[in-house]
């Protein structure tokens, strides 16, 4: 057989074979030229990976974005690098479709999933930028399966991405992935209901581990943070355990973050106080209040009580520690006590004032006015 004739007959290995040995001889300076090229993109790669990593990324595992960057680059693969040196310079020899087509093969697939790598870089580091200043072991755990979800997750959509590139039909493998995991999150609702309020608690930050907080009438310390629930001391004394779901569809007052705490006092004074004193009460509770060193608000009458003429004072606590809160409010009251004892100031107290009529209906008085003085004949009698 004439080697000018074509080969039907040879398997497809051998044919291939013949047409790229005849490539080899034909273009090799030009397959010459292009593996030094290849080979100096591929170490460009590695100086520029090498540079990022030493100048971006710091011995300490640290947050900063810079060092964000310098993590996902040095997370470049060497089998990455490699075929884009190859995809660079395949065209230049003009090689047969065989070992063209090869290489884009291989190049769609290593790309796809140093993308899901870069990804997950970037993902991971900004949660944990995001998270800087949280570190405890709940913040740990999250962050164990944050890292594989999103490992999974990137790498299912790497995989789809290059069985779609090659031609699979993968409209059925996402409608069954989808029916997959809608079937699991029925089935683990209450765990994934728990655990996505962790994380909101982690990342939103409403309170932290350590503050106090006040949920319903409850005011406790949290003590740990949990995936599934939050551990809490009671001020009383009791512990207590509440899922985050529950806990998060809760009203939340966080005390830690306030500047002050308001203590407001109802005082009650008899309806016979003088209206002088009426006038000079909200300048005596001032004075007293400035004198156990808390910020004066406001004071008034606020309501007529049915025994009592009510005045309402309002002060602001500096220290929002539950302790001195109560202290200082136990310290207000003893103050005031003894001012309005120094100023004859009485407190009401429910009282009833009994009054008799005549069968006409007028007032008269439930005793005699006044008693004759008995005569000492009769007193020695």
């Amino acid at each position: 057989m004439n080697a000018a004739q074509p080969l039907p007959n040879l398997p497809n290995v051998s044919v291939t074979w013949h047409a790229v040995s005849g490539w080899i001889e034909v273009h090799w300076l030009q397959i010459a030229i292009s593996v030094a090229v290849g080979v100096a993109i591929y170490f460009g790669l590695r100086v520029v990976r090498r540079t990022v990593r030493k100048r971006l990324v710091s011995p300490v595992h640290g947050t900063q974005f810079k060092e964000v960057i310098g993590r996902t680059v040095a997370r470049t693969t060497h089998s990455f690098m490699i075929l884009v040196a190859a995809r660079l310079v395949a065209g230049y020899a003009d090689p047969p479709v065989m070992v063209l087509t090869t290489i884009k093969f291989l190049f769609t697939i290593v790309a796809a999933f140093q993308v899901a790598i870069w990804a997950r870089e970037i993902i991971i580091g900004l949660i944990e930028r995001r998270t800087n200043a949280d570190r405890h072991d709940t913040l740990a755990n999250a962050m164990g399966i944050i890292r594989l979800l999103v490992t999974v997750t990137l790498f299912i959509i790497a995989a789809i991405v290059v069985l779609d590139n090659l031609g699979v039909n993968v409209t059925g493998l996402v409608a069954g992935l989808g029916i997959g995991g809608i079937a699991i999150g029925l089935a683990a609702q209450g765990i994934f209901s728990d655990l996505f309020a962790a994380l909101s608690i982690i990342f939103d930050r409403p309170f932290r581990q350590g503050e106090v907080i006040t949920y319903d009438q409850t005011t406790a310390r949290v003590e740990r943070i949990g995936l599934k629930s939050t551990r809490l001391r009671a001020m009383s004394g009791e512990h207590k355990v509440i899922s985050n779901a529950q806990l998060l569809q809760k009203e939340i007052t966080s005390l830690q973050t306030l500047a002050q705490r308001r203590v407001t006092f109802t005082l009650g004074l008899i309806y016979q106080t003088p209206m002088e004193v009426l006038e000079r009460v909200p300048a005596i509770l001032k004075e007293v209040a400035e004198s156990c060193r808390l910020t004066f608000v406001n004071a008034g009458i606020t309501g007529f009580g049915a025994s009592s003429l009510n005045f309402d004072l309002n002060v602001d606590v500096p220290d929002p520690d539950t302790h001195d809160y109560f202290m200082s409010r136990h310290r207000l009251a003893l103050a005031i006590v003894a001012r309005f004892n120094a100023e004859g100031i009485e407190f009401a107290y429910p009282t009833q004032t009994t009054l008799t009529a005549a069968p006409d209906g007028t007032l008269i008085m439930p005793y005699p006015e006044f008693l004759p003085a008995s005569s000492p004949g009769k007193a020695k009698s």
